[in-house]
C-alpha cells in the first residue's frame, strides 16, 4: 500500500490531535493515533501501526509541535510522510455556517472563514483551524480537504432549520439550526441502506449517534429533515457533559440568580450538565457501575437519558410518517445493549422490537438487533467518520486534479 495512495485524516481539539492515516478505497487503515493534552506541562502521544504501538511523552507545547513529533513517528514505522507523500490531508471541521455545506479545497480564504465562524463554534472551530494551519506547514505540497460536520444538514427544511425569534436579528447573526455530527449520520445511514440491501432514495430511517456527544437525525429518501442540534451542539439529546433541550428561560435565570456570568453560564451548560452534571460522571461504563451500587442519582441520570431519547423518537416517527429502521451507532450506541432495549422498550404495537440475544451478542459488525420478520428494522451500525472524511478529501483531489 503505497503512501501516494493514502489520505492522512486529522480531528484537531483544543488540546489534543486524533489521526489516521488510511486508504480511502479499501477502508484499509495504516495507522492512527492521538496526541494529547496539546500547551500543557507534560503530553503524551500513542501511535499505533504495523500491530505496534509507540508511545511518547513530554510538553508539546503547540499543534504544529504535536503533529512534527506525529510525522517522526510514521518515519519510525515506516510511513515518512514528508518524503513518500501522501494523496490528501482531510480535516474535520465542527462548523460549516451557511458558507461551507460541501467538502471543500482548503486555501487561505477556506481557513480565514473557517477562522470567522468561530462565534459559532468557539470551542471547535478554532482547534481545527490550528490543525489545518500545523498541516499546511508541514505538508506544504499535500492538497488538503476541510470536511465539514454541519454539511449534511445543510439542506432542512425551513420549518426545521429556523428557530422562531426575530427574522431581521437571527439574519443578522446566523442564527438557524445547523445540525452536528453530519459526516456520521451520512455515512451511518448509507451503510444502514447497504445492510437492508435497499436505495437509500427508498427509505424513511432515524439514526441514533451516541457517544459523549449524542444526537439524532430523520433521514428520509438519503436526505435528512430534522436533527436534535442546532445553532450549536448544545441542544437536542442528552449528552455525556451537555445539558441538551432546556428552558432558553435558565440562562437569564442563572445569571440574576446566581450571578454567573455568560460564559460560566456557557461553560456549565456545556462542560459540567449532561451525565456529569446529574451524576458527577460522564463515563457510560462508570455510571452504569454506579446505578448497579444503588446511587439514586446516577440511575435519574440514566433515566433523564433515555427520556429524552424516545422523545425524540417518537417526534421523528411522526414527523417521517413511519421508518423502515432505527440505528443505532458511535460509542454508547454501539456498545451499550441497555440504552438500546430501554430507548426501544414497549414499542412492539408500532413495529418496533428488540431481539433480546441479538441485542446482547458480542460483535462489533454492522447488524441486526430486532427479530426476524420486524416490520421495523433495528439496527447497529459502526460509525466510520474518518473513512468518510477520507473518501470526500480523495474525491475533492480527484475533481479538482
Amino acid at each position: 500500500m503505497g503512501a501516494e495512495n493514502l489520505v492522512l485524516v486529522i480531528n484537531s481539539g483544543s488540546s489534543s490531535i486524533k489521526y489516521q492515516l488510511l486508504d480511502p478505497g479499501s477502508g484499509v487503515l495504516a495507522a492512527s493515533g492521538i496526541v494529547e493534552r496539546i500547551g500543557e506541562d507534560t503530553g503524551g502521544i500513542e501511535h499505533h501501526a504495523d500491530g505496534r504501538t509507540i508511545e511518547h511523552s513530554g510538553r508539546i507545547a503547540d499543534h504544529t509541535a504535536g503533529l512534527r513529533s506525529v510525522f517522526d513517528m510514521f518515519a519510525e514505522t515506516g510511513h515518512d510522510l514528508r518524503r513518500a507523500g501522501v494523496h490528501a490531508v482531510g480535516h474535520r471541521v465542527v462548523h460549516g455556517g451557511e458558507v461551507f455545506y460541501r467538502p471543500t479545497l482548503i486555501d487561505d480564504a477556506v481557513v480565514a472563514a473557517i477562522s470567522e465562524l468561530s462565534a459559532l463554534a468557539p470551542l471547535h472551530n478554532p482547534a481545527n483551524v490550528a490543525g489545518i494551519e500545523s498541516a499546511r506547514q508541514l505538508l506544504p505540497g499535500v492538497p488538503q480537504v476541510a470536511v465539514f460536520d454541519t454539511a449534511f444538514f445543510h439542506g432542512l427544511p425551513a420549518a426545521a432549520k429556523t428557530y422562531a425569534i426575530d427574522a431581521k436579528v437571527a439574519a443578522a447573526h446566523g442564527i438557524r439550526r445547523y445540525g452536528f455530527h453530519g459526516t456520521s449520520h451520512e455515512y451511518v445511514s448509507g451503510q444502514a441502506a447497504a445492510l437492508l440491501g435497499r436505495d437509500p432514495a427508498e427509505l424513511n430511517q432515524i439514526v441514533f449517534h451516541l457517544g459523549n456527544g449524542a444526537s439524532a437525525s430523520a433521514v428520509r429518501g438519503g436526505r435528512p429533515i430534522d436533527t436534535t442540534m442546532g445553532l450549536t451542539p448544545l441542544e437536542g439529546l442528552v449528552m455525556g457533559t451537555r445539558s441538551g433541550d432546556l428552558d432558553p428561560g435558565i440562562v437569564p435565570h442563572l445569571m440574576r440568580s446566581a450571578h454567573l456570568s455568560i460564559d460560566e453560564v456557557d461553560a456549565l451548560l456545556n462542560r459540567d450538565s449532561g451525565i456529569k452534571g446529574l451524576s458527577g460522571v460522564n463515563d457510560f461504563r462508570e455510571l452504569q457501575r454506579l446505578i448497579d451500587a444503588g446511587d439514586e442519582q446516577a440511575r435519574l441520570a440514566y433515566d433523564v437519558y433515555i427520556h429524552r431519547l424516545r422523545r425524540y423518537l417518537g417526534a421523528y416517527l411522526i414527523e417521517l410518517g413511519g421508518v423502515d429502521a432505527i440505528t443505532f451507532t458511535a460509542g454508547v450506541g454501539e456498545n451499550s445493549p441497555q440504552v438500546r432495549a430501554d430507548a426501544l422498550a414497549g414499542l412492539g404495537h408500532f413495529g418496533i422490537e428488540v431481539d433480546q440475544t441479538r441485542n446482547t451478542a458480542k460483535n462489533r459488525a454492522a447488524r441486526y438487533i430486532s427479530p426476524d420478520g420486524a416490520p421495523i428494522a433495528v439496527l447497529v451500525v459502526p460509525t466510520n467518520e474518518e473513512l468518510a472524511i477520507a473518501r470526500a478529501a480523495a474525491q475533492v483531489v480527484a475533481e479538482t486534479a
